[in-house]
């Protein structure tokens, strides 16, 4: 007897990585093998020294094959076994680790939208829908376009095991949002990565296309991010914490801002509930802010905060890095003040 292990990894394309797999049957009870791949055809390597690694790192069940099979996530190595260029998540864990006495916690708001036939599902032929407004968590026809294809995907992340907190139509029609999380910066990017791929490939299944653009639609349209909540043990027990991160990420603004997502300047103009890409803020119950404060957080003196500025195609691994290198390291300070 035999299951089938589907082995997937994150590629090289600049300025917005892409995601790959392929198929591996194993006999039952065989442990995952490392495993290789063109790195030429994923713009990883030069074709006269084209063998990239794939090291298993993340498994969970597939939920579209079912029985035995499984979903692998890999890390991209070179054939001398040390991390290839791309291979963001081996950058993240040292990061993770030096800190992991803090508890840090995540949860990500992915944000996407539905193509077909060149437009956003639900956008007429020749036209625009109806302005904004009723779209963001609406209900019936007029105003909800791919719930089948979202239900699927949520019943599929379940299956698998991730961690899905939760899904919810968003402002744009054709566009819209599932939450990962709370976990820890390498489980919630593992996660995440392995929910987008099961987007991508359930949608396959109705002739419609997902997309991370973070202004998928010029003019008065909403742009799509991921928002990106965060806290600590410190945060989550004291008010003190949470002005400290808030104040961190304004002091290093300009490179996260580098790390967040390509395009984000188109997103990030101070409309459509964002602050400009070149200024930083932060603000209570403010959407309009880059970081966020919930306002039950300011009444509780403790909890978290919302980073609000992560475009939709930014990679986890990258975002989670930055911010608990930031924040963590502010906190430990502040903690040896």
């Amino acid at each position: 007897m035999t299951y089938r292990a589907e082995y997937i990894w994150i590629d090289g394309t600049e300025p917005t990585a892409r995601l790959r797999s392929k198929t591996k049957i194993l006999a039952d009870g065989a442990d995952l093998p490392i495993w290789g791949f063109d790195g030429s055809s994923t713009n990883q390597a030069p074709g006269k020294n084209s063998d990239c690694v794939l090291k298993p790192v993340f498994t969970c069940p597939d939920p579209i094959r079912g029985g035995d099979d499984v979903l692998v996530l890999c890390e991209v190595l070179l054939t001398d076994m040390t991390p290839h260029k791309t291979n963001t998540r081996a950058q993240l864990t040292p990061v993770a680790e030096r800190f992991a006495g803090q508890d840090s916690w995540f949860g990500i708001e992915q944000e996407y939208t539905f193509f077909k036939e060149g437009r956003p599902l639900g956008f007429p032929v020749g036209g625009f829908p109806a302005p904004q407004g009723f779209y963001y968590c609406g209900v019936g026809a007029d105003e909800v376009y791919g719930r089948e294809i979202v239900e699927a995907h949520l019943d599929a992340c379940l299956e698998a095991g991730l961690a899905i907190s939760g899904i919810n139509a968003e402002v744009m029609p054709g566009q819209w949002e599932f939450q990962v999380g709370p976990a820890g910066p390498v489980e919630v990017s593992d996660q995440l990565w392995i929910a987008r791929w099961l987007l991508y490939r359930i949608a396959e299944d109705f002739g419609v296309s997902a997309t991370l653009d973070p202004k998928p639609v010029q003019g008065d349209w909403n742009g799509a991010g991921a928002h990106t909540n965060f806290s600590t043990a410190a945060m989550r027990s004291g008010y003190d914490a949470i002005i400290t991160a808030c104040e961190a990420l304004g002091e290093k603004a300009s490179e996260h801002i580098a790390g967040y997502g390509a395009g984000i300047e188109k997103r990030l103009t101070g409309m459509h509930e964002t602050a400009p890409w070149s200024e930083y803020s932060y603000g209570v119950s403010d959407r309009g802010a880059s970081v966020r404060i919930p306002w039950q957080v300011e009444v509780d003196k403790h909890g978290y905060i919302e980073d609000r500025r992560p475009n939709a195609n930014c990679d986890p691994y990258v975002v989670t890095r930055l911010i608990v290198g930031t924040c963590c390291e502010a906190l430990e300070k502040a903690d040896q003040v």
